[in-house]
């Protein structure tokens, strides 16, 4: 290939893969989906991870991929160099060829060998390549055998070069597969600066920091398997993992110093030097800032397209540091109407046609991208402005610290996130007091946090608790009722043999069929009966993981450890619950299928009398789209499929594709519930059948945080009564409307049309009466101090009184109006001066000192200010000491 482009590399390279008997594998989303550990996927390998580990069998043993990634986060963090390097990134893709126990080192290397000198395919020239190889290391031999095949290519001796374990050793981990790697590495020129040479020594060569060899392919041969004693053994089948950037092999191909001079980044800087007039190239500090808006519309673009959205924590809080970071570049570049949206979309017109997926959600990530720009501008010149502030401060300081105050201030009040502070301090040679800001981060939740009397006695005693008796059993799937033994009793915060009636009592039992409060669904009522005694309980919880207390009081006689009970769960509760839980779990599939797979879970309720559900979503719910959503889980009631539960070791479930929810818990065992096509991991309680919900209707949806909706609604005999009442309500407002009950709305749209007439008509006629009584207000101006001053208390709003000022104002042709009026017992005062005096007296100076005299503040332009006080018994005054200034004036 002769300069190809970058999608042409990408074919190129999945093609080649292809003909050699590999399946090509579409890209996985950024979002791990089988591992809730791992932040972003980081590379082309995550996707095949329970593959290479045996965990998972698939239809094929060799694949190859272009793999979405992003590294901006945690342990594999570029976000502070990008911009400022030739290389760095948050989000690139993975070019990847993969063998599970198939084939090894001696296909893997002359395949990538052909693949980068062949004139069909990337054809480098074979001069300008090396290969490194494992050189031996802390016990390990040297990987003789890639040594050799390298040499079987024809590379000479000069070009295989051996490094250590740092550079060209492999592990998944401290334990498990691992081996040694081989990399392939292009020689750009020996023009380019090294940091060793400057430094007085020679270049390292492929070793070495610097950009003169640049490694584009990397090749790593899974071999071993090492154990907690940390001694390799021989994999019974070796695999091979590979991975080659596409933005450096498109740098090499194209004869590019900057992956920023590729094809992959020149539409979309071109629309930043569009949107910004500036030209690349031009100015350092302006090419830094058009690199980082690149860099960061491509994971902005690609993180949103794959659900995640810009949030305060996790994935969402990375996401909105890069966008943020993006914008505040954007500022740099002088560009102060909002950008991002529209550089996402010059992503999207460079990429949509090879990641199809992100494409169809274009008008979304636009969306988000506007949103969360539109928030940030609004808070950044402020926060920017105190930052300012202190920096100039610290200019003739000894000690160049932001303090962490500061900072916290920025990241609390302005949404600064704090590598974005250091990042501007950085710039001008401070840096921030992070421990300062950590202990200002701490003490904000610590004073967030609720302290209840004896909460940490109790917790300690549930612990203590749940450590000697081990886990009960729950019987709640099967039954709401069975027999068990008392196991522990606690009253008035302490362990107790027995509590009698009257007592406030928490009961372990060592079984029970009460589910505890826990994933959103609330605790079991109900009664537990002893030989002696009853308890009533009224909520069931789980303090701490395998303990489930009742909580309840004792209403007849006495209960005692080791008594054997009988626990009954409120049925008719339970099942009103049950159906809740199942409808949120046709719910959160109605949703993904109508606004598309970025909605995710973010919390619930499920009560018997309603439920709650939380997910991602960026704005309102259209009623159309509502309509839908009901209308597809009413259709899923009808079905009445049957309600599939089954308990799976936790790597199966994954594989079944059921939802799982980021940051949850999971043990090695789950439960996957199935309700027709909804599939969930959950440990909650649900109907037989989904014809058992009856009915779903929702009652309201709203925001309750950025990028974040809420669905609250009723099911059953709730739904029929929300319905009845809807009805209801809709033949009042017709009786009273006089109409039919589906004319309502049309006879409100012509009732707000009279309505507006009729202001229309009373605004003109308060406006002729206004214009009459401005004439006579207009016989009373006085000459004061060679300036016409009318001070007068009138009647009317605030709107009313700057009407009737200009009139005055307009009548006077030369002069001052003052006017006072009090206003559901408040004050209002309004000062117009013309414009030739507006150099010798200014409307926001006179009526600020008026104000004052009506217990308030006010302010304006020169030549008309308005002020509100709670005193409107000092009007009078005010009007006076506007006299006074006028007089006092020179």
């Amino acid at each position: 290939m002769k300069n190809p482009t970058a999608a042409e590399i990408r074919e190129a390279f999945l093609r080649f893969f292809e003909e050699r008997g590999h399946r090509r594998v579409a890209s996985s989303a950024l979002v791990p989906q089988n591992d809730p550990t791992l932040l972003f996927t980081n590379a082309g390998m995550v996707q095949f991870k329970d593959v290479f580990t045996g965990r998972e069998q698939r239809d094929y043993r060799r694949a190859t991929s272009a793999q979405k990634c992003v590294r901006a986060g945690g342990k594999h963090n570029d976000l502070e160099n990008v911009g400022f390097t030739a290389r760095h990134h948050t989000f690139f893709e993975m070019l990847g060829n993969f063998s599970f126990g198939d084939y090894f080192k001696r296909e893997a290397i002359a395949w990538g060998w052909e693949f980068v000198t062949s004139p069909r395919w990337l054809g480098l020239p074979k001069d300008r390549l090396a290969a490194t190889v494992f050189s031996g290391e802390g016990g390990l031999p040297w990987d003789e055998e890639a040594y050799d095949l390298w040499r079987a290519q024809g590379l000479p001796e000069s070009a295989v070069h051996k490094l250590g374990a740092k550079d060209n050793f492999w592990a998944m981990g401290d334990t498990g597969p691992c081996g040694p790697c081989s990399e392939i590495h292009f020689f750009q020129g020996a023009d380019i600066p090294c940091a060793e040479e400057k430094a007085g020594g020679t270049c390292l060569g492929v070793a070495c920091d610097c950009d003169r060899w640049l490694e584009i392919w990397n090749l790593v041969f899974m071999q071993f398997e090492r154990g907690a004693d940390g001694n390799l053994t021989p994999l019974p089948k070796a695999s091979v993992d590979t991975g080659a950037g596409l933005e450096r092999m498109a740098s090499v191909a194209q004869g590019k110093r900057s992956n920023y001079d590729t094809d992959l980044f020149r539409s979309i800087i071109r629309a930043v030097e569009r949107i910004s007039g500036k030209g690349y190239g031009q100015d350092p500090d302006d090419d830094v800032s058009m690199r980082v808006i690149a860099d960061h519309a491509r994971a902005t673009t690609f993180l949103v397209g794959d659900g995640v959205l810009p949030s305060n924590e996790g994935r969402g809080y990375v996401l909105r540091r890069i966008m943020r970071r993006g914008i505040r570049h954007g500022k740099r570049l002088g560009l102060e109407r909002p950008f991002l949206a529209e550089i996402c979309g010059a992503v999207l017109d460079e990429m949509g046609r090879a990641y199809p997926e992100t494409e169809q959600n274009r008008a979304f990530v636009q969306k988000v991208a506007a949103q969360e720009e539109e928030g940030f501008r609004r808070t950044l010149d402020r926060g920017l402005a105190i930052l300012e502030q202190e920096m100039s401060r610290l200019a003739a300081a000894r000690d160049k610290v932001i303090p962490g105050r500061v900072a916290f201030q920025l990241y609390d009040t302005f949404g600064f996130p704090l590598d974005l502070t250091r990042v501007i301090a950085g710039e001008r040679g401070l840096r921030v007091d992070e421990p300062g800001f950590d202990r200002h981060m701490a003490e904000q939740r610590a004073r967030s946090e609720w302290k209840g009397s004896g909460a940490e006695a109790v917790g300690d005693l549930h612990k203590h608790i749940a450590a000697e008796l081990g886990e009960g059993a729950f019987l709640g799937y099967e039954t709401t009722v069975a027999d068990a033994e008392v196991k522990a009793l606690v009253v008035g915060g302490v362990r107790a043999a027995a509590a009698r009636r009257g007592d406030a009592v928490e009961l372990v039992a060592a079984a029970t069929p009460f589910y505890g409060e826990s994933g959103g669904q609330v605790g079991d009522h109900g009664t537990i009966r002893g030989p002696r005694g009853l308890v009533r309980v009224a909520d069931t919880v789980r303090p701490v993981p395998g303990l489930t207390v009742h909580v309840g009081e004792v209403v007849e006689g006495e209960i005692a450890v080791g008594d054997i009970v009988s626990l009954a769960v409120d049925e008719a509760r339970r099942d009103l619950i049950r159906a809740n839980h199942s409808a949120t779990h046709l719910l959160h599939y109605a949703l993904r299928e109508r606004l598309g797979e970025h909605v995710k879970q973010a919390g619930s309720v499920v009560a018997p009398d309603h439920l709650r559900f939380d997910f991602s979503h960026f704005q309102p719910l259209a009623a159309e789209e509502l309509r839908d959503v009901e209308r597809t889980v009413n259709e899923l009631v009808r079905q009445n499929a049957a309600t599939d539960t089954s308990v799976l070791e936790l790597e199966e479930a994954r594989q079944t594709g059921a939802m799982m929810i980021f940051g949850e818990k999971y043990g090695d065992r789950v439960r996957v519930v199935r309700i027709g096509p909804s599939q969930e991991l959950c440990g909650g309680t649900h109907v037989r059948r989904a014809g058992d919900i009856s009915f779903f209707k929702i009652s309201s949806e709203e925001s309750i945080a950025a990028g974040v909706r809420r669905i609250v609604a009723v099911t059953g005999p709730a739904a029929v009564e929300l319905a009845q009442r809807t009805d209801e309500e809709l033949r009042h407002a017709a009786a009273l409307l006089k109409a039919g009950a589906f004319e309502v709305a049309q006879k409100i749209e012509q009732a707000q049309r009279r309505l507006k007439e009729l202001e229309r008509a009373l605004e003109e006629a308060q406006g002729q009466v206004a214009a009459a009584r401005s004439g006579d207000l207009a016989a009373q101006a006085r000459e004061v101090n060679g300036v016409k001053l009318l001070a007068a208390r009138v009647q009317g709003d605030g709107k009313q009184l700057r009407d009737l000022a200009d009139k005055l104002r307009d009548r006077l042709g030369s002069g001052v109006v003052a006017l006072g009026a009090e206003q559901g017992g408040k004050a209002v005062l309004l000062v117009a001066v013309t414009k030739d005096l507006t150099g010798r007296l200014r409307a926001g100076d006179l009526v600020k000192e008026a104000a004052k005299l009506v217990g308030g503040s006010g302010g304006g332009k020169p030549d008309l200010a308005q002020a509100g006080g709670s005193d409107p018994a000092g009007l009078d005054r005010a009007l006076a000491r506007v006299e006074e200034l006028v007089a006092a004036s020179r």
